[in-house]
């Protein structure tokens, strides 16, 4: 249990420790959002003694991304292995405090500058009046005082103001130079209970994400090691062989398992940093040397097209262990790995335990044993039929379009390669996924919904075919049109499993024959991906 502290820091204490770098705010927090004018009224708080609120720190000697300049003025760290107070809650408070104090230029998103010097001390307000104010266009010279100035004193202010205001701009600095500030410490209490709580004060906002924490652990500016921009980089690059929406999740999943053969939030927080560090680059060699095999041997042209982001970790995994291009039994183990995973939906809830139990599979692969698995596969035409309801957004689902885009799919047209790309596989309606049988002319056959949107009746063409060809007409009358273009229409169709055009029952229009013969097409093609075990149904 983590007892917190509750205290108070004097104003000189505070603005003395964030300059020289011992409070700083982490990098998790969120901008600093507040307008010159909330900023005045916090003063305006302080200067009536009023509470502001309590400051919340967590204090440990672990070392952080922080947020390093506030304004223009750049803040120093703290030397090494000294305690640091991370700012927990009440960043906007401390910000706006220190930006107000220190009369600092905020530069906002949108590249306007906003002065926090042009604040200032209403030397004729009331006190129940604002006192700390922002407009001064309106006031005599000589009646008010920018709190910069006012925080600085000396003797040139009893010379520049006139005598009656000297006992308040005594009274008024006082009340800053004197003011409890109200904090509560968390002290040395590990990374996860500190952002755990951060989680939980900030409930109305947006919770961390794991990768915004090790984003501010993982900062390292004498190794030159930023996690984010190391990720921009990656992302950057996968984005050339369209794999650009891989999940910073998945990635430090791989850099997990890598370390620790875990990837839990609780095991990813608990890395070392040092260790983290020191693995980033050969983990990245391994990820993108397990995009290019996705790529290469198992013809997934893009990323959205893989059933789970987190196949990529046990295959990150591999090639961490493995430099080479797998062959033979660890080519055949890893495959049936790939498709046991996909057709079983494993990855669809508790991930991060599937996949700790998946990479010991993993270590005997790279042994050339084959892992047993407790559940069977079931790739039965019967079962096929039934859970082949077409939806993009199932990882069952885009099992089947792995497989038509391992064929290569040619145009129906001119037997050109039909171009896949993540851009249009993220919606079930995209002009690329085309019904074979049109779905129009199927429902005009009373025909039910659920086998019309079905897997086994969709193909990938281009986006010129599916709008201007095609449309509502029956697949016997557009196929003898494209015939008559395409003299290498049977090549064109067996790289959509459609593997005769008579027997599938095309020039027949019969549904029934074709919606059997494609999925008896599909459950071939999974044949020859699997080493069947006993408990397989085939």
């Amino acid at each position: 249990m983590y007892q917190p502290i509750p205290g108070t820091m004097q104003y000189n204490s505070l603005i003395h420790d964030i300059e020289i770098g011992t409070i700083k705010i982490p990098q998790f927090q969120r901008e600093f959002v507040w307008s010159k004018q909330q900023s005045a009224n916090l003063l305006d708080s302080i200067i009536k003694g009023y509470p502001i609120g309590t400051f919340i720190l967590w204090k440990t000697k672990e070392r952080l991304r922080t947020v390093r300049n506030i304004g223009k003025i750049s803040l120093p760290d703290a030397a090494e292995g000294d305690f640091v107070s991370y700012v927990l809650d009440g960043q906007q408070r401390m910000t706006s405090l220190y930006a107000g104090i220190k009369g600092v230029k905020i530069v906002r998103d949108e590249e306007k500058e906003e002065d926090y010097s042009l604040i200032y001390v209403d030397l004729e307000a009331q006190d129940d009046e604002a006192i700390v104010i922002t407009d001064v266009d309106e006031k005599v010279d000589g009646t008010y005082i920018k709190v910069t100035e006012l925080i600085k004193g000396g003797l040139s202010l009893a010379t520049k103001y006139d005598s009656k205001y000297h006992e308040k701009l005594d009274a008024y600095a006082n009340r800053f130079k004197t003011y409890a500030f109200s904090t509560i410490t968390v002290n040395e209490a590990p990374l996860d209970v500190a952002t755990e709580i951060f989680t939980r004060i900030n409930i109305g906002g947006k919770s961390l994400s794991v990768f915004e924490i090790m984003v501010a652990k993982t900062f390292d500016a004498q190794k030159e090691f930023d996690l984010s921009l190391k990720y921009e980089e990656l992302i950057e690059r996968l984005s050339t062989v369209n794999y650009e929406t891989i999940s910073s999740a998945t990635i430090l999943q791989s850099v997990a398992v890598c370390l620790v053969k875990e990837c839990s939030k609780k095991h990813i927080l608990k890395l070392p940093k040092d260790e983290f560090i020191d693995i980033w680059d050969s983990v990245v060699i391994a990820i993108e040397s397990a995009v290019e095999y996705f790529r290469s041997f198992y013809r997934i042209p893009v990323s959205q097209l893989l059933p789970y982001d987190g196949l990529l970790i046990p295959f990150a995994y591999f090639f961490f262990k493995h430099k080479d291009k797998p062959l033979g039994k660890k080519q055949k183990y890893l495959q049936d790995y790939f498709w046991r995973t996909t057709l079983t939906s494993r990855f669809s809830s508790s991930l991060e335990s599937k996949i700790a139990q998946d990479i010991k599979k993993i270590d005997l692969i790279l042994k050339e044993e084959l892992p047993t698995y407790e559940q069977g596969v079931d790739i039965s035409v019967e079962t096929l039929a039934s859970q082949g309801w077409f939806s993009t957004g199932k990882a069952y689902i885009k099992g089947f379009l792995c497989l038509l885009a391992y064929q290569q799919p040619l145009s129906f047209v001119d037997n050109a390669v039909v171009t896949i790309d993540n851009g249009w596989l993220r919606q079930a309606n995209s002009k690329n996924y085309h019904h074979f049988f049109p779905k129009a002319y199927l429902k005009k056959q009373g025909e039910d919904e659920f086998y019309i949107n079905h897997i086994a009746n969709i193909t990938i063409v281009d986006d010129f075919l599916n709008k201007r060809q095609i449309k509502d007409q029956a697949p016997a009358k557009y196929m003898k049109k494209f015939e008559k273009e395409n003299k290498e229409i049977d090549n064109t169709m067996k790289s959509h499993l459609i593997n005769d055009l008579e027997t599938f029952g095309v020039y027949e229009n019969n549904y029934d024959i074709f919606f059997s013969m494609r999925l008896q097409a599909y459950a071939d093609e999974l044949k020859k991906r699997l080493k069947i075990q006993p408990q397989d149904i085939i």
